[in-house]
């Protein structure tokens, strides 16, 4: 049974109002960049789904939260299509975007460089301030193949507005290659992969560099992700941790384009989430976290949490974050077609706008969520409370009106379970370990809109 003091249980809540914000932030790879807050083969598909408590586990009075699902359709629908058909189709103009393809007239990496940096430029100068982008690029060096280059990764920065509010990076490769990595020459148009993620980042910066945020938001397109991650593991080294930058989660977005498979078979309901294990891991927790706030503010497109860092032999640039010791996750979609990676197939026919508009619109949430929702509670400890109760206890969390206990059953690789409450404690007799293995908590202000969720507490 559930037995509440002074507490007021909900069920699953309507879709959540995102209240967007963003601060501008200026930084530069030619002057001293400005600190941002320092630190004081595929897998079988997962079961993932969520159920609410039992009736008989529910008090008679239930209090639903308000709707708020116009104030987030509002900014899904901000996400535009054309916009990202656009950025692909020109990116595949460029022939090739092999780290070694040579400088040409609107041709080869430089010219796609040039392309994504002034598409942040622009994006820059219509913010109001809100986002400064490196002129120039983060430049670094690379030899591949026996041919020195320097290559540029593109970065926008949204400096955030609240002290301890951390760095949420979001990532897409723009280079491309054949079937022969050491090719520079080959045709390599490289739609999907990974025009798809460009595309839907330079969308994400668009719409939320309009905005001030809590937590800074760093975009980048990195160069170099195929031939071994070079470009952001040269990120990591020359301004993460030269910065030592409180990174709270790195999303790599990488194929993200098609709802298509190699047979034919389509699936438009669902998007793969890698992560490094073990299951207690940080860069785990962070897609727990991704797939609870999906669940509850755009459950019409699916995460599918893997137990894995990426499909077998594969690679994307989270790894890189994830050696450095940093969270960090890769979206992929449902079923990939292989046989078009890395050749002349990989064309804008195999993208879908829809499907890559929804895949935009779930990291758009996901990210609004974790950048201005209120701060996850702190302190949770479980005491017992005689009669086979045992009472949920945590600190409260300024600007919260709600908190939703997620819960997860031994061995999950997510939260199976979760409810909401008004209070900052809760008694019940199902919290053992023999029923969950952990849970954690993220609070939800008077907009609706639900924040970050706290590390997870083991069960004891």
């Amino acid at each position: 049974m559930l037995v509440m003091k002074r507490t007021t249980l909900r069920l699953l809540l309507p879709l959540a109002a995102l209240g967007m914000a963003a601060l501008a932030c200026n930084l530069s790879s030619s002057s001293q960049p400005p600190t941002l807050v320092p630190r004081a083969t595929e897998t079988p598909l997962p079961t993932i789904a969520y159920a609410t408590l039992s009736p008989q586990e529910l008090p008679q009075e239930i209090v639903r939260a308000p709707s708020a699902e116009v104030a987030l359709a509002n900014l899904l629908n901000r996400v535009e299509s054309d916009r990202m058909f656009l950025h692909i189709d020109t990116l595949v103009s460029f022939r090739t975007r092999h780290v070694n393809s040579p400088n040409g007239q609107g041709t080869g990496i430089s010219a796609a460089f040039n392309y994504i940096q002034g598409q942040f430029e622009q994006i820059a100068a219509q913010s109001g301030g809100n986002m400064y982008v490196f002129p120039g690029g983060h430049e670094f060096r690379l030899n591949w193949a026996g041919v020195d280059t320097v290559q540029r990764n593109v970065v926008g920065i949204i400096q955030g507005t609240e002290i301890g509010g951390g760095t949420i990076l979001i990532g897409a490769h723009y280079d491309s290659t054949s079937l022969n990595p050491e090719d520079g020459l080959a045709y390599a148009p490289g739609a999907n992969d990974n025009g798809s993620g460009v595309a839907a980042l330079i969308e994400l910066a668009r719409i939320l560099s309009a905005s001030r945020h809590k937590s800074s938001i760093v975009f980048v397109a990195f160069s170099a992700e195929e031939v071994g991650r070079q470009g952001s593991a040269a990120f990591i080294r020359d301004y993460i941790q030269a910065q030592n930058i409180q990174l709270n989660v790195m999303i790599s977005l990488d194929i993200i384009g098609s709802h298509t498979g190699p047979t034919g078979a389509v699936d438009d309901r669902h998007i793969r989430l890698f992560s490094a294990g073990p299951n207690e891991s940080v860069s785990r927790q962070a897609a727990r976290t991704i797939h609870l706030l999906g669940y509850n503010m755009m459950p019409s497109l699916e995460v599918l949490v893997h137990d894995a860092i990426d499909r077998d032999g594969r690679y994307s640039d989270h790894m890189s974050f994830t050696e450095a010791g940093y969270p960090a996750v890769r979206f992929i979609e449902p079923l990939e077609d292989i046989n078009r990676q890395h050749t002349e197939r990989d064309t804008l026919d195999d993208v879908q706008a829809s499907y890559l508009t929804r895949a935009t619109q779930l990291v758009l949430a996901v990210v609004s969520a974790l950048a201005d929702g209120p701060r996850p509670p702190q302190n949770m400890s479980i005491r017992d409370a005689g009669n086979g109760l045992r009472t949920l206890v945590w600190e409260p969390v300024a600007g919260a009106t709600s908190y939703v206990v997620a819960l997860r059953r031994p061995s999950s690789l997510v939260f199976d379970e979760q409810f909401e409450i008004a209070d900052i404690s809760v008694q019940w007799d199902g919290f053992v370990p023999t029923r969950f293995a952990g849970l954690a908590i993220a609070a939800r202000d008077a907009n609706g809109l639900m924040g970050p969720v706290s590390a997870e507490y083991a069960i004891p």
